[in-house]
Order: structure tokens, then C-alpha cells, then sequence
């Protein structure tokens, strides 16, 4: 059974950062995908980045580009979505998600299979 557990959301000052965690449980991390998203009140959710396991290689929103880091650390099943330079267009409640199939297609949401529950990710002074 997969599990994906969200940690690390809060309160922050803008331009400040937050590391959100996610711990992945019946997963491996060698094949597939793995994403954040975040959904803010009343809109849709919106993609910000991704890594694909096999070839490491990390895809960024525009939004977020240059700001977000994703990182992996295999020996704890654990993803990290590192925030810097914070602004309050960033508040939402961010998810992780992951899936085995279309590694390649990190965008669409209906391409995941697993998600995590969410934590609060609120930007303001």
C-alpha cells in the first residue's frame, strides 16, 4: 500500500523560505515520478515541479523557477521541495503525488496515482 505523507507547511514572511517533505511509503524510488502541486482557495490545482526517477532530471513551473528546489534522498524514501524567496501568490495548500506510468509526463494530474493529504503553505506579513 502507498503512502505519501506531507510535513514542513506554515506561516512565513515573503521572501522567506520553507522545506516541505514528503515520506514516501511502498514506493521505490527507482522507477516513475514524483510531484508537487499546490491548489490555493477557489482555484485549480496548479503544478510546480517534478523529478523523474530514472533519469534524475527535474522539471520547474515558470512560476516557481530559479525559487523551488526538488530533492530526493533514496536511504530515507523522502522527497524535499525547498522554497526560497516566498511571496504571497505562493499560498496554497501544496501536495505531493507520485505514479510508476508516463515517468516523462510530470504536468497533468491525472497522470498520479498516489497523493498525499496537503499541508498549508500560507505567505504573509
Amino acid at each position: 500500500q502507498v503512502q505519501l505523507v506531507e510535513s514542513g507547511g506554515g506561516l512565513v514572511q515573503p521572501g522567506g523560505s520553507l522545506r516541505l517533505s514528503c515520506a514516501a511509503s511502498g514506493l521505490t524510488f527507482s522507477t516513475g515520478k514524483m510531484g508537487w502541486f499546490r491548489q490555493a482557495p477557489g482555484k485549480e490545482y496548479e503544478f510546480v515541479g517534478a523529478i523523474t526517477w530514472s533519469t534524475g532530471r527535474k522539471y520547474y513551473a515558470d512560476s516557481v523557477k530559479g525559487r523551488f528546489t526538488i530533492s530526493g534522498d533514496d536511504a530515507k524514501n523522502t522527497v524535499y521541495l525547498q522554497m526560497n524567496s516566498l511571496k504571497p501568490e505562493d499560498t496554497a495548500v501544496y501536495y505531493c503525488a507520485a505514479a510508476n506510468r508516463y515517468p516523462a509526463l510530470v504536468v497533468e494530474v491525472s497522470l498520479y496515482d498516489y497523493w498525499g493529504q496537503g499541508t498549508q503553505v500560507t505567505v504573509s506579513s
